[in-house]
């Protein structure tokens, strides 16, 4: 009998590495991204959606953004989740309602999630080092890291070769020399790497998350203050992002809509609430007052509202008082502007005061 040998074959191909990529439609997100999908890893973009990511527009504009990249897109609803991160964040806040740091350890638990059920061997986040003084620190990092349970399946390619080596550097997946060293708020480099990977149309840094500007934190902690923690939901949340609001009393607060748009949204929330507007003919806004409100609140947020009204001269307003599907109407003198009232129930006028030092 001849001896025989099998004839094995060429080797078959490793399988490409697969990535999950933090994806906030921002330049860093997708520079990141990029840079590791022409590394020959197989990205897929992930937006962990939250309250404050915005609608279906939104939405498209990701959409828009991944298929110029040519990677696909993950979106994965962990509304009502981040808001306890919000509600009670272990690092506290930054300078207004912002808990940067616990929200960059959530969103990394949801990617972690998604790596345990198999849908990719590491994540790719586009954090720069020292970019924001709060989160983006090297401790900050580190710790954002460990707290998530990534670890060292977390890569931040931008900034990878000031950080520890992480497991696709160490695994031979991808090798440290094609990875970055960006540190600091400027963006020279990254529009110089968006240059050379052909990446030209992307959005300009913007005003950031809502929760950094101080008028709407100072609306999340009155909130906080009259109903706990806890009792501020959804709706809530969405609710102080519009009109103008008063501290009326420490039961009451007054909403009122600055434009048609916010008229709308107003009248879509009053369930639950005295919805206050003029009675015809005079025009004006639609207003919310919210909380246990006694007659005198009802009274003088009536008068504040009808300050906003087309009062063309007139000394009294009729204005009509509207809750759980019972109207009835006031008349009430507009209240003037140098009523020290006004000033002093304006939440974020509040906030202010609170925050100056006594002599």
């Amino acid at each position: 009998m001849k001896n025989c040998q099998l004839d094995h074959g060429t080797p078959a191909a490793a399988p490409r590495k697969r990535a999950l990529a933090l994806f906030s439609g921002g330049l860093d997100s997708i520079l990141a991204a990029a840079l590791v999908a022409r590394l020959g890893v197989d990205v897929t973009l992930l937006h962990v959606q939250h309250l404050w990511s915005g609608g279906s527009a939104a939405r498209e504009r990701l959409q828009q953004a991944a298929d110029r990249a040519g990677l696909p897109l993950r979106i994965v609803d962990a509304i009502d989740e981040h808001l306890d991160v919000i509600r009670h964040p272990k690092h506290g806040y930054g300078s207004a309602a912002n808990p940067c740091v616990d929200c960059h350890i959530f969103m990394m638990k949801v990617a972690k999630r998604l790596l345990d059920e198999g849908a990719a061997d590491f994540v790719v986040s586009g954090e720069v080092l020292g970019q924001r003084p709060k989160s983006q620190h090297y401790r900050a990092l580190l710790d954002v890291a460990e707290e998530s349970g990534l670890g060292d399946r977390l890569l931040r390619p931008l900034s990878a070769n000031l950080l520890p080596e992480t497991l696709p550097v160490r695994e031979g997946w991808l090798e440290r020399k094609d990875l970055l060293s960006l540190r600091g708020r400027g963006r020279d480099a990254q529009a110089e790497l968006a240059a050379r990977l052909g990446i030209t149309d992307y959005p300009q840094p913007a005003g950031g998350c809502l929760l950094t500007e101080a008028s709407y934190a100072a609306r999340v902690f009155d909130a906080f203050e009259r109903l706990g923690r806890d009792g501020v939901d959804r709706a809530e949340f969405d609710i102080l992002r519009f009109g103008r609001h008063f501290r009326i009393s420490h039961e009451a607060k007054l909403i009122v809509g600055r434009d048609e748009r916010e008229n709308g949204v107003l009248a879509r929330y009053a369930a639950g609430r005295t919805l206050i507007e003029p009675v015809e003919p005079v025009l004006g806004p639609t207003a919310l007052l919210e909380g246990r409100a006694s007659e005198e609140d009802a009274l003088a947020a009536a008068s504040l509202v009808a300050r906003y009204c087309d009062v063309e001269g007139r000394e009294r307003v009729e204005m009509a008082l509207i809750r759980d599907g019972v109207r009835r109407t006031v008349w009430v003198e507009p209240m003037r502007a140098e009523d020290p009232r006004f000033a002093g129930w304006r939440v974020e006028d509040r906030a202010r005061a609170a925050r100056r030092p006594t002599a």
